[in-house]
This record gives C-alpha cells, sequence and structure tokens, in this order.
C-alpha cells in the first residue's frame, strides 16, 4: 500500500511543526516537537479515517513524513 504523504512544515511565529496532507482530508495538527508530531499522527489518522473513510478501518496505513528539515546550530 502507498504511504500516506504528510507534510510538515515549522511554523516560526508561534514555535511548532504543523502537519497537513492532501491524501487525508481534515489533518491540520501541531507540536512542540517532531517526536511529538508524530506521535500525534498515529493518534489522528485513524480517527480521520473512521470519520471520512469508515470502509479503511483497520487496514494499516503507513505515512512518510515530508518536508521537514533540521539544522544543527554551530557555537561560535
Amino acid at each position: 500500500m502507498t504511504p500516506l504523504k504528510i507534510n510538515a512544515d515549522w511554523d516560526n511565529e508561534v514555535g511548532v511543526w504543523v502537519a497537513t496532507s492532501d491524501d487525508l482530508e481534515g489533518l491540520a495538527i501541531e507540536a512542540e516537537t517532531i517526536d511529538a508530531l508524530i506521535n500525534r499522527l498515529k493518534v489522528v489518522i485513524p480517527e480521520l479515517l473512521e470519520l471520512n473513510h469508515p470502509e479503511m478501518v483497520g487496514d494499516e496505513l503507513p505515512f512518510m513524513l515530508d518536508g521537514f528539515m533540521t539544522t544543527r546550530q554551530h557555537a561560535h
């Protein structure tokens, strides 16, 4: 099965990661860390599927996170 493509973008104004997806209607969540975002996605994706695609409930649906990039700050 093709994984759901989830976009993760950093919002500098509020200091959170925001996840959205063209593959999953209604997905718009945020979290302070990428790990917290992934954990929330594991809960929210099945809930949205139950609401919007009840025929897919129980199916294993992998997702891939796209669009995030982290940089390491170098000390001067």
